[in-house]
């Protein structure tokens, strides 16, 4: 019997907008640890939640599943924190120059787009002013 505050699979995916193929992935790459019923069936809770959507942000961060293995249970567990936190401050310390690197860039496409359309606009403005 489901104990209370539990959650089924299906329930996960709706409140986190993980697919059920993902969960049962981030599962077997151990980074999610539902219980198991008699019957088979996974049995998360609220914790999970959040779990999940942690694990979105890192690949929306372009962490790769090692990358996340490696250190995520750093973010969950006090317990092992101090053992793991060398490995994840050098991930996050790459992760982290390469969004910078890559926030410049998109600075520079600003930039460029903003003088490449005030230019356009020029060239509008004086036609139209050429054929009034």
């Amino acid at each position: 019997m489901e104990g209370e505050g539990s959650i089924n699979i299906s329930e996960l995916s709706r409140k986190t907008g993980a697919s059920l193929r993902s969960l049962r992935y981030y599962e077997e790459k151990a980074l999610l640890q539902p219980a198991r019923l008699d019957n088979g069936y996974r049995e998360y809770d609220e914790s999970h939640i959040e779990q999940v959507r942690i694990i979105k942000l890192y690949f929306s961060l372009g962490l790769t599943i090692k990358e996340i293995t490696d250190f995520f249970h750093c973010t969950i567990s006090r317990e092992i924190q101090r053992q793991c936190l060398p490995n994840a401050i050098d991930v996050g310390e790459r992760k982290l120059e390469e969004i910078k690197k890559q926030i410049e860039t998109l600075r520079k496409a600003e930039s460029h787009l903003e003088e490449s359309l005030s230019s356009w606009r020029e060239v509008l403005r004086k036609g139209e002013e050429q054929n009034e």
